[in-house]
Order: C-alpha cells, then structure tokens, then sequence
C-alpha cells in the first residue's frame, strides 16, 4: 500500500529500533504481522519506489529474524508472508487456466494518421467532442494476467492464446513489486483480474547477459525475450535472482460482494484504478502517464516519450492510448479482436540493414574467442554502428552468417547492436564462408573447445590477452594474497613493463620503483615483504591462482590434498581426475587440459624455481570436533563472510564439499538458497542447518 510520509517516519523508527534489538526472540505472535508489515514497507520502497530507507543488509537481517521465527513457529506462516515468494522449488508443469476475460490484442497505430482516425470513431461513438485520454508507455516486456480473491495472490498467468494461459503462479511470487495481498476488500472487491507486463530493466538484462557470456552462452537479443523466457523457467531460485519487475496497467474483471456502509467507492477512470493500485503497492505507471484532453494533447506527448525513450530504465516500443472514463470504455466496447477505447502507438523500428564486410577474433581475459563482425557503417536509433559481436562459432551457424551479406541489424535503446538475419535471398555468389580460427589470435597456441559448450578458448596462461586480468587474479586475496600487489599496482606496473606474465611477479627488481609517486622505501619494502610471503603459500592457493576455468577455492583444496606436487596432475588422466570427489566432467577436461599445455607447465616450473611453494601442504587437523564431517554453504550468509566459515571448518577438522552428493554431511542454508538445498532435501543423510545452528556447533 501507499504510505504517507507520517506513516513511512513511524516505520522507519520501528525498523531501526529492530536492527538494534537484531533478536528473534523479540518476534511474538502479538508482534508477528506489525513485523511483517515492517518488511513489506522496505519491499515497497525498493521495488515500487526504487527508493530504499535501509541498507541490502540491514534488510537481510530483518528478514532472516522472520524466516528463523517462522521455522520455529510453522503454525504461524500466512500466505502473503514475504517469506513466502522463495523457496516453491522445481515447478513440475504449468497447468492451463481460462482467464476471466479474454486477454486481446490492442489495434496498432504507426503514423498520425491512424491516430487521428482512431480518434474520430472515438468521437462519433461516444457523442464526446473532446474525450479525455490517458497515454502511458507501452511496455516491451511478457504480458501477464494476476487474479485475487478475498485480497490474497491466488493465480498468475501467461497471455498464452488469449482465452487461457499458462500458470505460472510460482515464478510471479519472486517478482518483488508485486505483493502477495492486497487490501480490495476495503472496496467491496472479493474477486479481481489485473493485467500487466513483467520487464527486465536495461541494467539487469545488461548484467544477464554479461553472465551468459562469461559462461559461453550467446546473450539474448532484448530484454523481452529474457522476461518472456524466465517466466517458464521451471527453478523459481533462478527466476528470483533475475530481478524481474512488474508494471501492473489494466483490471479486467472485478466481482464485488454486497455494499457496506463502510466500503471505500471503486474509482470510476483508467487513471483513478491505476493510482488505487499503486496505493496499494502495486508498480503501475502512474508516474509515466499523462492524462489529457483531445487527441493533439496525445500527440503531443507521444512526441515527448519518443525523444527521451533511451533515458528511461526499461525498453518501450511505444504509447497506449486509452478513453479515461471506465463508463465510455464499456459504451464503446470492443471487437473480437481489440478493444475500441485503446489504441497502441509503434515508435519506428530501430533496423537497418547493412553489409558484413569481414569478421576479427578478439580474446577475452578468460580466454574466450569472441568473433566481431565489421559492417558498412550504418545509423541505427541514432548511433552510428561499424561492429558487432557475433557472439561464437554456433551463432555464426544459426544466424547463415557469410563474409559480404546483406545484413537485418537492430538495437534496441541502448542495447548492444545485433544482427536479426542475414539475407541469404540476395546472395550473388561471391560471399566467403567465415572461417573459424584453430589457434589463438593472440598467441598462437591450438584453441580449446569443452564438450557441450559453444566457446572456443585459449588455455595458454601466458597469453598477452589473458596475461592482466590473470595477475590480477594471482595476487588476489584468496589467491596468492600478495596484499601490497592490488589490482592498481598491477595495471599500473605491467603498463611500465615491469611485469609482463606471472613469472616476472617474482623476477622484476622492486627496488627500481623507489622514488616514484607512491613508492617511498616503506611502500617497497612492504611489496618486497608480501612477495617473498606468497612464496610459502599452500599448494591449493597456488593452484587456485592459475585460475583454471571452473577450479574455484574447494576444489583447489581438494585437488592439492590429491597429490604430492603439483607437477603431478601432467599424468592424470580425464577419468582418473573424475575419481576426485567433487570434481565433474567438465572440471575435469578443463584441468587435463590446462595441465596438458607445454607453456603452462613452464610457467609453473619458473614459479617453482622462484620458490613457490608446489608440494603438497601440510595435513588439516583431523582431531577438532568436526573432524570427519562434511560442510556446503549456500546463500548469503549474515554473521561471518562464506571464506570465514569455511576457514572454521577446516580449523575444526571438518572438510568442504564443491556440490550436493551423498557425502554430505551438512548443508548451511543462508538467505536465498537455491537449487543446491532443494537438491540437499532430496537426499537422505544430509542435514540442513541454517547459520545459527552453524555457529552453535562450533566450539567457543
């Protein structure tokens, strides 16, 4: 709901006196849905408001005071709890449902014209020489249908064909702006149909895609298909942290029950319902909605939104008109097809087409090969575009992509460039098949494929493309931990030349950088210090280091507890690094492999002549009062950092598991675990504790 600004001070003084408090004991049942009130306010503010009163954490620790509270008192958990959007699992299927009203299309409008025309029937249907209207953006995300009933969430549906959809009720509860309960009853409402569209704001589809690509993935082509596809996406963990918003634009149906004297009036316009929703907590645009008189005024704004679309956070391709009076709207009423009282307004694509001129392979830091392709300049939405990434070798396959076609490319606000199709219809026969390179651009060393990936890479750790982002990550804390060696010095020394790969850490002369700005002898004497420290670092840092692809902190550690010398994985082969526990298949090919390349193998055997500690490390304790037992962490963990935790365990005798098996003894649960803790209860042994009984476990 809607909170005035006394309402929101009052909440934000009960909010900071419990993160004093930070206790769950001071929970009751008395005290439970003011709590809970508490925590849906916070939600307010930063899903609907985009205005947070309270830190990330500061939340989390509320928030987890309600889950630990809530286990111990099962009998206590309400539908609309917010506790209550996570933790549904696997969806096995999604049922169809009938809407209550067919969900139809909106007649398009793509010139003045049209519009004008629309407004004339409008007119001459109505008697209104001048309608009011309302105009909002027309959101380019998935439609959705959500249905109440007795103010509680009970379903939510894909638009599917227009008479039913898909229920996806589960993937609609990890869409934090829209609420779980809603006060209709307060107007009479005991059933209510409310449509929308769930979007990706730009930001989020930016960082979705960037965790596509650094798991050599092709990223998707705009945010309405990445909206459109995770709301079918059968792990609602998964859905949950792709940050999925909801505008909420239109109620359908509304079935009311017998009048009471006390029962508020139902607002009898477009924008009156629009603003009743947004007091209560639903993100509706009434912020981006102009309501004006005559269709001039439309056009007026019209014009507006299309100059500034790429400064707002979320992609639109266009304007909805609609009659405001609700009375007018069912006088009007509608076709098969669309409603006679909206009209939708399509801004011009923002397509060109253009001519491939010739392909460059790039070389990420993670030693992906990204191919580029070079067109005939060309201005798409206002911006001049000469490159474009086509992703990977699959991609250049699926899209029939050849050195001189003629080319469909799109960008959409201020989305990468892609390119739609190629016009294979207008080839000439001169065009030139794209030939994928064997060795690395850069390097030139044999380039590596994993199997069921689409990605070639190199795996040459001295690769000049690679070699920044790789020191960077050797000297990094739970690398190497060469502390006085942070990410700074060591753009700043590789730019002087003074390192040039890995190696040349331990080889460069320190002492030269006395004198220059920020070196004075302290500052080098500290270098000098943590790079001799680093030296004697455990084998499982070292390896760790080499940031080997998919080789993170525990199975480092379970790797070096596997060998005498690091030297040793060169005759290991596939299926024996399989043995290891907790290593797959695909950590497997990706360590053979790494240990299969002559210039990795030198360069390990430089660091050893450097001194660097590459025998195995000395034995864990195996008599502290965890000894024998297995440990996993997943969430985010409030009271210690995950490498903490793991520190205590290793310090107690225990030992860390990667992933979910038999062998675990103990699964930690923090906020927001996922698919690893619906997959722990489904094994038998393995127990489930969250980060309080954790720290109970520990000795004093």
């Amino acid at each position: 709901m809607m909170y005035t600004a006394e309402q929101a001070k009052i909440l934000q003084h009960e909010t900071l006196n419990w993160l004093q408090e930070s206790g769950s004991n001071f929970i009751t049942t008395a005290n439970l849905e003011a709590f809970r009130n508490l925590l849906r306010f916070h939600e307010y503010r930063y899903y609907v408001m985009n205005d947070p009163l309270i830190a990330d954490e500061e939340y989390d620790r509320l928030y987890t005071l309600l889950v630990n509270f809530e286990k111990t008192h099962p009998e206590s958990i309400s539908k609309d709890s917010p506790t209550q959007r996570v933790g549904a699992g696997m969806i096995k299927d999604f049922p169809k449902v009938q809407h209550l009203v067919p969900m139809l299309s909106l007649e398009n409008s793509y010139n003045a014209d049209d519009l004008y025309d629309w407004d004339r029937k409008v007119r001459e249907r109505s008697g209104k020489e001048l309608p009011e209207y309302t105009v909002e953006p027309k959101f380019d995300g998935a439609s959705i249908s959500l249905r109440y009933e007795n103010d509680l969430l009970q379903l939510g549906l894909t638009r599917g064909d227009g008479e039913t959809g898909d229920d996806i009720t589960p993937n609609i509860k990890q869409i934090r702006s829209v609420p779980l309960s809603a006060p209709f009853s307060d107007y009479g409402i005991q059933q209510i149909e409310i449509r929308g569209e769930v979007l990706m704001n730009k930001n989020n589809f930016r960082l979705y895609n960037e965790s596509l690509m650094e798991e050599g993935l092709p990223p998707l082509a705009n945010p309405r298909n990445a909206s459109a596809g995770s709301l079918r996406i059968k792990d609602t963990a998964v859905v949950a942290r792709r940050n999925l918003e909801a505008f909420l634009y239109h109620v359908s149906y509304i079935q009311t029950a017998n009048q009471q004297s006390n029962q508020l009036p139902i607002p009898q316009t477009h924008s009156g319902i629009l603003q009743l929703l947004w007091n209560m907590g639903f993100r509706t645009p009434v912020q981006e909605m102009k309501v004006v008189k005559g269709i001039d005024a439309v056009q007026e704004v019209i014009e507006d939104y299309e100059k500034k679309r790429d400064q707002l956070p979320y992609e639109i391709d266009g304007m909805v008109i609609k009659v405001n009076e609700l009375p007018l709207q069912d006088q009007l009423g509608m076709t098969a097809h669309h409603p006679r009282w909206a009209i939708a307004f399509k801004f011009k694509a923002r397509q060109a087409s253009s001519r491939l001129l010739d392909v460059q392979f790039q070389v990420g830091r993670t030693g992906a090969i990204t191919p580029v392709a070079k067109i005939q300049p060309v201005q798409v939405g206002g911006v001049t575009v000469s490159s474009i990434s086509i992703h990977n070798e699959a991609y250049i396959g699926e899209k029939n992509l050849m050195i001189g076609d003629q080319i469909l490319i799109e960008r959409s606000g201020d989305v990468i460039p892609q390119i739609v199709k190629s016009m294979t219809e207008v080839r000439t026969g001169d065009e030139k098949a794209i030939q994928f390179p064997t060795h690395c651009p850069a390097c030139g060393d044999i380039l590596y494929k994993p199997e069921n990936e689409s990605v070639w890479r190199c795996i040459n750790i001295n690769c000049p493309a690679q070699v920044l982002e790789r020191i960077i990550h050797f000297v990094s804390k739970d690398a190497m931990d060469i502390r006085s060696f942070g990410e700074a010095n060591v753009r700043k020394f590789h730019e002087m030349k003074l390192i040039t790969d890995i190696p040349s850490i331990y080889q460069f002369e320190v002492n030269q950088l006395l004198g220059r700005e920020g070196f004075g002898a302290k500052s080098v004497e500290n270098l000098k210090q943590a790079i001799e420290n680093s030296k004697d670092q455990p084998l499982h840092r070292l390896i760790y280091a080499l940031g080997i692809r998919y080789v993170g902190v525990t199975t480092a550690k379970t790797l070096a507890q596997q060998v005498d010398d690091i030297f040793a994985f060169q005759h290991f082969s596939e299926e024996e690094l399989q043995q290891m526990e907790d290593v797959g298949d695909k950590v497997s090919k990706s360590i053979y492999a790494f240990f299969h390349n002559p210039d990795n193998i030198t360069m390990l055997e430089q660091l050893a002549g450097a001194g660097l500690q590459t025998k195995k490390p000395l034995m864990l304790p195996v008599d502290g009062n965890l000894a024998g037992q297995t440990f996993l962490f997943t969430g985010t963990l409030s009271k210690l950092k995950r490498t903490e935790a793991e520190e205590r365990v290793e310090r107690n005798g225990g030992k860390l598991l990667s992933g979910v098996s038999s062998k675990l003894n103990y699964l930690v649960a923090g906020l927001d675990a996922g698919s690893k803790l619906e997959k722990a209860k489904k094994i038998p042994g393995i127990i489930i504790i969250d980060e309080e009984e954790f720290l109970k476990i520990l000795p004093g």
